[in-house]
C-alpha cells in the first residue's frame, strides 16, 4: 500500500485516485499518523458486500444439528395494552 502525506496527496489527488484504481489502496497520513485510505469503488464494493447472507450463515452453522437447545424465555411473555 502506497503512503502519502496529506499535503502531498492534496497536491497529487488525481494521481492518488489513479493509483487507487490501478495499484490498490493508497494510505494518507496526517501529521505523520494514519488518517485515511483511498480505495477504488470496485474494491470498496467487493469488501463491503457480505460474503454470504444471514440465512446462509445460520444454515451452515457448525452448531446446526447439534444437541444444543436454546433456553426459553424466563418469566414468559408479558401482556401489553395497545
Amino acid at each position: 500500500m502506497a503512503n502519502w502525506g496529506l499535503a502531498q496527496a492534496k497536491a497529487n489527488f488525481s494521481e492518488v485516485v489513479a493509483k487507487a484504481m490501478t495499484e490498490g489502496p493508497q494510505e494518507i497520513t496526517k501529521s505523520g499518523k494514519d488518517a485515511v485510505v483511498v480505495v477504488s469503488k470496485k474494491e470498496w464494493d467487493e469488501r463491503a458486500r457480505p460474503k454470504r447472507s444471514a440465512a446462509d450463515f445460520w444454515l451452515n452453522s457448525p452448531l446446526r444439528g447439534s444437541a444444543i437447545k436454546p433456553k426459553g424465555l424466563r418469566g414468559g411473555l408479558r401482556k401489553v395494552d395497545l
